[in-house]
């Protein structure tokens, strides 16, 4: 059984309506998908994370590399982390291995900001064959496919990703091509791992995990298509879009890629999720979307409203008795707190005040981005989605 439906189609974009049924429940796509690193989110409990309406999670296979190894388990502790049952991705976590190479001055990130246009240097780490080496805390490590899918049997997500090679948009096409061919091959050292993993789990009685493959390639319009027939090809249930690249070229990839994708299969963007960038991604054919920016940001106090973002620290705010935002249904606005008493506490020195205004801050943007998605869903059913576009993106106009 397809464990991907899609439900219906958008006429005048790629945009389409999706229903992704796992073991721990049902995704409705589009979906915002929040990054919870550790196997949690720091403030927030089970029950604040159920009234967030939060449908999927995604944890960091590096940082739960140790808690993985040493559990008692021998897979599924994520969902024992979050504290209830809903469905979890969690990354290769070949990005954090790869962005170590570029120390701290030129760290990699999903988009390079043109700062600097100097070649990276890959000192830092060693990339073989067989995966990458590099050290940590000052320890010599390693990780690969093979280990990489080890681990996430281990962590027991729902959804788990192949081990790629990221690349930067400081690469060259050589570098971009070579790193290719790493992920292709690595791609089906994946596959058979897994197909020996799900064998595991089905003796043992757990349920089969998804695992998506990555299409990589950077900026190069010829190597994005190549890797997306290829690995589009492959038997995986489903797709990532990574790699790094500068905001103006995210539809420009997607156009390249999309069309060489299986139709039938779920598609993820790594590492996005700005207002406009949601859009973007939507009608473009992607069905899911990862992000840290919300919940970082709540927790300096950047909130979203409909009306654009919000410092809550700012001092026009520190007598301010309204809610964040009138009509809103997060716990936050829900529960009467004042604009006033966020400030007060998110200004507090006190880390267990603080740590009660970042709550109110997170829960307010995870719902506000939930209900968004909610929104562009019910849109697209209702031929609506273009309207609902101008409107958000007068307040949100750029990525």
């Amino acid at each position: 059984m397809n464990s991907f439906q899609i439900t219906k189609k958008d006429k005048k974009t790629r945009a389409r309506l999706g229903v992704l049924t796992t073991p721990h429940g049902v995704v409705n796509t589009p979906g915002y998908i929040f990054v919870g690193t550790y196997g949690r989110f720091l403030h927030l409990d089970h029950e604040d994370l159920k009234r967030t309406k939060s449908q999927i999670f995604i944890a960091n296979t590096f940082h739960l590399w140790e808690k993985a190894l040493k559990s008692k388990l021998k897979e599924g502790f994520i969902h024992k982390s979050f504290g209830f049952d809903i469905p979890i991705m969690t990354d290769s976590g070949g990005f954090q291995v790869l962005s170590l190479a570029f120390g701290d001055k030129n760290k990699v990130g999903k988009f390079m900001t043109g700062e600097t246009t100097d070649p990276i240097k890959r000192t830092k780490i060693r990339i073989t064959q067989k995966g990458v080496h590099f050290n940590f805390k000052g320890k010599k490590m390693f990780l690969g496919p093979e280990l990489s899918m080890k681990l996430q049997r281990i962590i027991g997500a729902d959804i788990i990703f192949a081990f790629d090679h990221i690349t930067s948009p400081l690469d060259d096409f050589a570098y971009n091509q070579k790193a290719l061919e790493l992920t292709n091959k690595w791609a089906h050292i994946c596959l058979k791992e897994h197909e020996k993993q799900s064998r595991l789990r089905k003796r043992s009685g757990e349920p089969r995990q998804m695992l998506f493959g990555i299409v990589q390639g950077g900026i190069y319009p010829a190597l994005r298509k190549k890797s997306a027939k290829y690995i589009g090809s492959l038997p995986f249930d489903g797709f990532g879009i990574g790699g790094a690249y500068t905001k103006k070229q995210i539809a420009k990839v997607l156009k390249l890629i999309i069309p060489h994708l299986p139709e039938e299969k779920p598609r993820h963007l790594l590492g996005v999720g700005k207002v406009a960038d949601i859009f973007e991604a939507i009608e473009n054919g992607i069905d899911m979307f990862d992000c840290v920016i919300p919940t970082r940001e709540a927790r300096h106090g950047r909130l979203y409203t409909r009306a654009g973002y919000m410092d809550i620290r700012r001092g026009a705010y520190a007598k301010d008795k309204k809610v964040i935002e009138k009509g809103c249904g997060c716990p936050t606005c829900s529960g009467g707190i004042s604009r006033a008493e966020i400030r007060a506490l998110i200004k507090n020195v006190d880390r267990e005040q603080n740590a009660r205004g970042q709550r109110w801050c997170l829960m307010h943007n995870m719902w506000f981005f939930n209900q968004l998605l909610e929104d562009i869903r019910n849109s697209l059913g209702t031929s609506s989605y273009q309207r609902l576009k101008t409107k958000m993106l007068k307040n949100f106009p750029t990525a």
